[in-house]
């Protein structure tokens, strides 16, 4: 998809949902050497608070490892603001965004047992694909994720 001497990082413009705003707090240029490739960070937050309610993250490129396990969004949700569809909402505005990139399809991905997470990315229309095995040489399966759900949004 790109190469490190031509990924671009893009303005994503004002992203808003009624009171949810996402404002990117950070870029990332990655490392392709390791695998690791071009990623924004988005603070999500209720319109003129500064308050961060979650954050999500977009992660463009294709690697194996990401398409499989990580996911090329990422998102949480702090515990006192969970259950106001922040994360849906906030994936949904970011697919615009995400199109700018020419990522299709989009992978996301998350653990078996993370219902909530798992809601989230059906309200944004993706479909399980499959549950498969993380790797025991991957980071995740050394933090306890043994398997993880495959999502993919076509773009």
């Amino acid at each position: 998809m790109y190469e490190e001497n031509t990924f671009k990082f893009l303005d994503p413009g004002q992203l808003v949902d009624g009171e949810l705003e996402l404002v990117l707090t950070g870029m990332f240029p990655g490392d392709f050497a390791r695998g690791l490739v071009p990623s924004y960070r988005l603070d999500m937050r209720e319109r003129g608070d500064t308050q961060r309610r979650g954050y999500i993250d977009l992660r463009v490129g294709v690697t194996d490892a990401l398409v499989m396990y990580g996911g090329q969004i990422g998102y949480r949700v702090e515990p006192p603001f969970r259950g106001r569809h922040y994360a849906a909402r906030g994936c949904r505005l970011l697919l615009p965004f995400v199109r700018e990139h020419r990522i299709n399809p989009l992978w996301i991905t998350c653990n078996p047992d993370n219902l909530a997470s798992r809601r989230t990315l059906e309200l944004i229309g993706a479909e399980l694909v499959e549950i498969v095995p993380v790797p025991q040489d991957n980071e995740m399966y050394k933090r306890g994720e043994h398997f993880k759900c495959r999502y993919r949004v076509d773009l």
